[in-house]
């Protein structure tokens, strides 16, 4: 089952270009921070019961495990979450280039912050077919073009936000990866959740408060219902249960099918079709997340 361990990584970062194209789009409306303190708090009340006679686990944990997961929960799960998410706000779901293409830039401070950190070695031809993975990643969302730069006024706040977004996940990859060295995946997906809606009650909190709840209409409250059971808890579940068994730096290679996935989408859904170097690009980082996933199989085999 090992050998299938970044598949799973794969499938939760897809789960995530679907939640960005399909479903997120729907609450641009409401502010972002109630939008992830909403659907992190679901999650947690819905799992919180199969979880209580976990609790009893936290008494072994270290001073280093509260605060993996404490990194993880202000990294991935609130700045995170919520500056792509602005990001996207800015260029209104239509135009991603600037967004995407910043986007690509994860491996690279993930690949950086597992050596520093992690103290992770990796063979020379990890960096090969990691770099062919970002290349065609770029080539899927540009093709053989300059990124569109033609978002206005917004495009430098977009690209910020988008800037903040990746250096946020590439840190909560890593120290997602500490954060399980001592706990199963299904309980340290709980734990991420649990602390991810306690930061973003107090940004909640202590800004704009809840009352913007009240006016969320029942189309809304489906779409975080959807999110919860699909790109929300499930897909964090298969995400740690690969990122338990392979290293962080090719975690966030395999993290590279969420923009797959979107691209994807966008023609399906939105009938945006991609052209011959769009679909070259691809192949080119299928290859490379294929490749990859097989030098991690190979070294846990």
């Amino acid at each position: 089952m090992n050998k299938l361990a970044p598949l799973f990584v794969i499938i939760g970062a897809a789960l995530w270009g679907v939640d960005g194209i399909i479903l997120r789009p729907s609450l641009y409306v409401i502010s972002v921070p109630l939008v992830v303190f909403i659907e992190t708090s679901a999650a947690v009340l819905i799992m919180t019961p199969f979880f209580l006679k976990e609790f009893a686990k936290l008494k072994e944990f270290d001073a280093k495990d509260w605060l993996a997961f404490f990194a993880v929960a202000v990294f991935g799960g609130a700045v995170g979450t919520m500056a792509i998410t602005k990001a996207l706000f800015f260029v209104s779901y239509v135009n991603l280039s600037i967004v995407v293409l910043i986007q690509k830039l994860q491996p690279v401070f993930a690949i950086s912050l597992a050596a520093v950190l992690l103290k992770e070695r990796l063979p020379r031809n990890f960096f090969y077919w990691g770099s062919t993975a970002v290349i065609g990643a770029y080539l899927m969302t540009f093709g053989f073009k300059l990124p569109m730069m033609d978002t206005g006024d917004k495009t430098a706040i977009a690209a910020l936000f988008a800037l903040i977004a990746t250096i946020s996940f590439a840190v909560s990859t890593v120290f997602s990866k500490r954060a399980l060295k001592n706990v199963e995946f299904k309980l340290g997906t709980y734990l991420r959740f649990l602390f991810t809606a306690i930061v973003m009650m107090l940004i909640v909190g202590s800004t704009e408060g809840f009352s913007g709840i009240g006016s969320i209409n029942n189309n809304q409250w489906l779409i975080f219902i959807l999110i919860v059971f699909s790109t929300g808890a499930p897909a964090i579940f298969m995400y740690y249960y690969g990122l338990m068994r392979i290293t962080a730096s090719a975690a966030t290679i395999c993290e590279l099918a969420f923009p797959l996935t979107a691209v994807i989408l966008e023609y399906l859904v939105y009938d945006k079709l991609l052209d011959l170097a769009q679909w070259l690009g691809v192949l080119v980082l299928l290859l490379g997340i294929i490749m990859v996933s097989r030098i991690q199989s190979n070294k846990i085999a």
